[in-house]
């Protein structure tokens, strides 16, 4: 068992897989998560962006945010609530990238393979040519 200071509160709890809280502060997260879903169930309120959502419930977008990650809101039936982008901040639907920071990230990973297996090949020539010069 891991004690760890709650980053809410700074009291001290057993963190766990599935509270990263402690017990009163989950608890209040929890009627704050009553909050934000009663809002947005309501049929009118089904398109609210994540800034109606705050205004209206008053609920921290950094938490709404936590709920969604953690899957205890699923945006599917919300068509405005999205996630930011972990590297850009624009508002996504699902994972943790944006196509175009994901797709920058690819293009920069295979400019990277690419360039180290050039260099291999640059090394494996060099040695041979060392190699062939010490025969002679």
């Amino acid at each position: 068992m891991d004690l760890y200071n709650c980053p809410n509160c700074n009291s001290l709890f057993v963190k766990t897989k599935f509270r990263d809280v402690c017990d009163a502060c989950y608890k209040e997260e929890e009627e704050q998560f009553d909050m934000v879903y009663e809002y947005i169930r309501k049929k009118s309120n089904r398109t609210a962006s994540m800034v109606q959502v705050v205004e209206a419930t008053g609920v921290e977008e950094e938490l709404i945010i936590k709920f969604v990650k953690t899957g205890k809101l699923r945006i599917a039936q919300f068509p405005n609530l999205g996630v930011p982008c972990e590297k850009c901040g624009t508002i996504i639907r699902s994972g943790r990238l944006c196509g175009t920071c994901s797709d920058s990230i690819r293009s920069g990973l295979e400019t990277y393979e690419n360039e180290e297996k050039r260099r291999l090949e640059i090394q494996g020539r060099d040695k041979k040519s060392t190699y062939f010069m010490k025969d002679q």
